[in-house]
């Protein structure tokens, strides 16, 4: 069977992803709050250092008019 792909890289270390929330969940779908407290951001500027996988990409694209990528590190 087929191996399952990591966020390591060759050196052993996680790829991470940090991003910021720069809007208000407010009069936004419920889904949408949902998935800003899923990534951990609740309120304006507060930003969260995330590993980078597949799951936290899509939901970083799901609301990408809310967050904004701040860095990546590898």
């Amino acid at each position: 069977m087929a191996e399952k792909k990591s966020a390591e890289t060759k050196t052993g270390a996680k790829k991470t992803v940090t991003v910021r929330q720069i809007r208000s969940a407010a009069r936004r779908p419920a889904v949408q709050a949902a998935t800003l407290r899923g990534l951990g951001l609740g309120k304006i500027r507060r930003t969260r250092t995330l590993e980078d996988t597949p799951s936290v990409r899509g939901m970083i694209r799901s609301i990408q008019h809310l967050v904004e990528v701040v860095e990546e590190k590898k």
